[in-house]
């Protein structure tokens, strides 16, 4: 699904609810897993809420780092520093509604949590970054140093108690850093790679096939123990 990475959750959360209801086979027999990387998770679990008609569309949630919290990084940190990634190397990102570091902010994070609950037959999956030091990449090592100060576990981005979709199914802690967990930046920027995002590597591939595979049995079980009857 497109959204616009430098806008709000609740701007993204409408491109969401367009996409969907754009698909045509969704229904009883076709439903979505939707998988949601930082900021991304918050932008489905704002969609589900805002938009009830897209709660027959889904068949669960996984957040992969879920910014679910929100990150300390965010309550000092301002728009326009978030903008500058628009000059990355490949970057398409445009200014959106230009609110994704106030979607981030754990006061904000935390307050939509406080006044929202989420739709309860839709089952939730959280898996979380807990890496060791050494995993963590040199261009993450100031902000995971400064995160160290509230809490040592932390994956350079968000504290891990913050990645938990509240009332999910805990998938795991992974060993890697908040941007290998989920983005490819060596093996399209090779010098990048070796350099400043030097702990990148992961299986990534065979990390979502164990995660859909996983979703699948536990959504069979569920079906299993709650039997549709007419």
């Amino acid at each position: 699904l497109k959204v616009e990475g430098l806008s709000s959750s609740t701007r993204n959360a409408e491109l969401i609810h367009d996409a969907i209801l754009a698909m045509p086979e969704l229904g009883n027999d076709h439903k979505l897993v939707l998988t949601g990387y930082s900021k991304g998770a918050n932008d489905i679990l704002e969609a589900l809420v805002a938009y009830p008609r897209l709660h027959n569309r889904v068949a669960a949630v996984v957040s992969i780092a879920g910014a679910i919290g929100g990150s300390p990084l965010a309550e000092d940190a301002q728009q326009a520093h978030l903008s500058l990634l628009t000059n990355w190397p490949g970057a398409q990102c445009t200014d959106g509604d230009r609110g994704a570091i106030a979607s981030l902010r754990p006061s904000i994070r935390q307050a939509w949590l406080s006044r929202n609950s989420l739709p309860e037959e839709i089952p939730y999956f959280s898996l979380v970054t807990l890496p060791e030091p050494e995993r963590i990449s040199l261009a993450l090592k100031p902000s995971y140093n400064r995160l160290r100060l509230i809490d040592s576990r932390n994956d350079g981005q968000l504290l891990f108690f913050d990645q938990v979709i509240p009332h999910s199914s805990l998938l795991g802690y992974l060993n890697a850093d908040h941007w290998a967990a989920a983005v490819p930046i060596a093996r399209s920027h090779n010098v990048i790679g070796a350099t400043i995002a030097d702990q990148n590597a992961f299986p990534r591939e065979a990390l979502f096939e164990a995660i859909l595979r996983f979703v699948e049995e536990d959504l069979d079980r569920i079906a299993y123990k709650n039997p549709i009857t007419d």
